[in-house]
Order: structure tokens, then sequence, then C-alpha cells
């Protein structure tokens, strides 16, 4: 347990100031993320070095196509979330309370530690939300940027101005997931805002944070052609158009478990929208062996980046170019 970051006090609770629910936390409660509790008038992290998962894997998985490609990150969770999504599929910890899930006791230092021994060059922040984990992710990730380690978050966006600030201090990479792009859906699916993860995405990209995007296509809830030309287009004009976006096929899970998986027309038609309004780097996602899960040049169109579900089998790119006509890919190598 450790003293929170990022809170104040107002009428007698503590308010926190992490993501934008802004809880105000009363003597003995916890905030919505069910890991920040409020003891006697000072806000506490529940779970600071405390893991879920630990796990090692290619950062393709996160999935990062554009940031550090082929090589080994070691993936760390906690529990708990900012959000209550419906078809989550790590459920079993982002829902789950402190004290009902076994949890592994960790040092930066030992996190340091782990990486070296099975050759990551990097810690990926995943699995459940990153943000909610902001003491021990901030001051880990701190401590292995002076190592040579680079750092990044799949997060949900949900995050307030301040703390994403900080981060930037020791955060690469981003993977953000936009759930969808109309407001219904995050708060009758997500119990959260759509608004508040698009400005934070802007600001990620504003201060240098390397940002790549996952639209997870659900099938009757943010697949019409209308949201996701709308999606498109904000992302183009917003952010930048050679942000890498991946467009990723719906497994039924959890509370959707009666939703059908997303057919391939559906993420045909969001890659060939993607493609007409702008974007460099879109991508299907989910589907193994898809071409349009390979990197090409948008300029000249060779092949960049050959890979077979989560693993590279081909590159050509050395230098974040292309060999072929020069055109600058956005690839941090």
């Amino acid at each position: 347990m450790k003293e929170a970051r990022f809170w104040r006090t107002e009428d007698g609770r503590a308010v926190c100031g992490l993501c934008p629910h802004s809880c105000r936390i009363a003597s003995g409660k916890r905030g919505i993320c069910g890991v920040r509790e409020n003891r006697d008038g000072r806000l506490f992290s529940l779970i600071y070095g405390k893991a879920s998962s630990i796990h090692v894997d290619p950062i393709e998985k996160k999935p990062f196509f554009h940031f550090k490609p082929g090589e080994k990150v070691l993936s760390l969770g906690s529990v708990g979330c900012t959000f209550r999504c419906q078809h989550c599929q790590n459920y079993t910890i982002s829902q789950a309370a402190v004290g009902e899930f076994g949890l592994e006791d960790l040092s930066p230092e030992e996190v340091l530690t782990t990486c070296r021994r099975f050759g990551c060059t990097g810690i990926s922040w995943t699995y459940n939300e990153p943000t909610i984990w902001h003491e021990f992710s901030y001051e880990t990730s701190k401590l292995a940027k002076s190592n040579g380690l680079h750092t990044d978050y799949v997060t949900n966006g949900y995050i307030q101005e301040a703390p994403l600030r900080e981060l930037a201090e020791c955060i690469d990479a981003m993977n953000i997931d936009i759930k969808a792009f109309r407001e219904d859906f995050y708060k009758k699916v997500c119990k959260a805002s759509l608004n508040p993860v698009l400005e934070a995405t802007m600001l990620a990209h504003e201060l240098g944070i390397h940002v790549e995007l996952t639209y997870l296509i659900i099938p009757g809830k943010n697949d019409t052609e209308a949201e996701i030309r709308d999606f498109s287009r904000w992302v183009v004009q917003n952010l930048d158009p050679k942000v890498p976006v991946h467009f990723t096929r719906f497994h039924p899970d959890y509370l959707m478990d009666d939703v059908p998986t997303t057919p391939m027309k559906t993420l045909d038609m969001a890659y060939a929208i993607g493609k007409a309004e702008g974007m460099k780097h879109p991508y299907t996602g989910n589907v193994p062996g898809d071409e349009r899960e390979n990197t090409y040049c948008p300029k000249c169109g060779a092949l960049m980046i050959r890979r077979m579900g989560f693993n590279v089998i081909e590159m050509r790119t050395k230098d974040g170019k292309c060999p072929t006509c020069g055109e600058q890919l956005n690839i941090l190598m």
C-alpha cells in the first residue's frame, strides 16, 4: 500500500484526480477502480507493486506494429479498472477486487531484473487498466528508462491531464482503445464517457508519445459505416494520417457471449473506409494470416514488415523508412 498521487480533500472526502471519474471517496471507501481507498482522509493505492499477471510477449501482441517491431516485452498487469466493459476479455482481473485474486509482490528493481533475465527490451503495462497502477508504473518506468529499457501502456485512455503529462516523462508508447465513436456506447457498455478519451489521445500525441489505436468492431454495437467513417476522419484530422489503427475482430466474451464474431465483410469495410479517409497505416486484427496485418509503404506499396499472427517473419526497414522510396513510415525501431 502506498499513498496515491493526484488527489485532494474536499468536504471531508478524498477527490481522486487520476481518471475523469473524479471519484469523491468517503473514509473507508474505494473509488470506481476498486484499488484506491480513503483511509482516515488520505488516499492510498492498494496495488502498489502487486501483479496479477507477468508474461513475456512479442510487442505485436499489444498490439504495437510501429513501435519496436519484433522485440520482446515483459507484460505486467494488476487488478481493477476504470471501465465496466460488458465485452472485456480480461474481466477475471479487471473486475476483481483486491483480495479476490492472488497477487505477486514486485519492486521496481525486481521488474528490471526480470526483464534482463528473459531478454526483454522493454516493459508493457497491460492486461487490466494501467492508469490505476500509476504510482508503481510511473516509478518503475522512470527506473526502466534510466536503464535503457523502453516502456508502453495498453490503455483505455481514461486519464486526466496532469497524470498523463507526468507519464510522458517515462512512457514511450500507448496503444489506446477507442471502444466506439458514440457517447451512448461508452455510457451503456463501458460506464464511462468518450470525450475524455479523445482529449487524452490528442494530448498523448501532442506530448510526443508514440500512439497506436485499437478499434474493436462489435457486431450491432459500433460497426456502422457512418460511425467508422466518423472515427477515421477524427484520427486523420486530429492526430496524424500515419497513426497506426488496428480494426480488430470481436470474439464473444464475458457479458457479450451472445454477440457473434465480427464478419470479415465488416473488417473489409472498416479497412476500406480508413484508407479512403486518408489513413496511411490501417490494419486488421485477430485475423492471423490476413495480409492486412503486414506493413506496407503508403507511398510506393512495397512490403516493409511481414507478420504471421504476433510474429515478425520479414522486416525490410531498418531505420523506420522505406528502403525503396525513402518514405518515413512512423516506425520507431
